[in-house]
């Protein structure tokens, strides 16, 4: 439960960080993305190799309908 928290913070912050950064940036399918550190619910670094070293990461959003943004 608390790794499946903290990877929602770190998704919920890579996706922001991804948003701000904006279109012309943007990877491609099949381009690996670049390594990134954001803090995480615990207020603890985590670099998205430290992730990756240990499998596969998908990141993904999911927004419902009729919740505030």
């Amino acid at each position: 439960m608390r790794t499946s928290l903290l990877l929602r913070g770190i998704v919920a912050a890579a996706l922001t960080s991804l948003a701000l950064v904006g279109a012309a940036s943007a990877l491609d399918v099949g381009q690996k993305a670049p390594d990134f550190a954001l803090n995480g619910v615990d207020g603890k670094p985590v670099k998205l190799s430290e992730l990756t070293a240990k499998g596969p990461v998908v990141i993904f959003t999911f927004i419902a309908a009729f919740t505030p943004t």
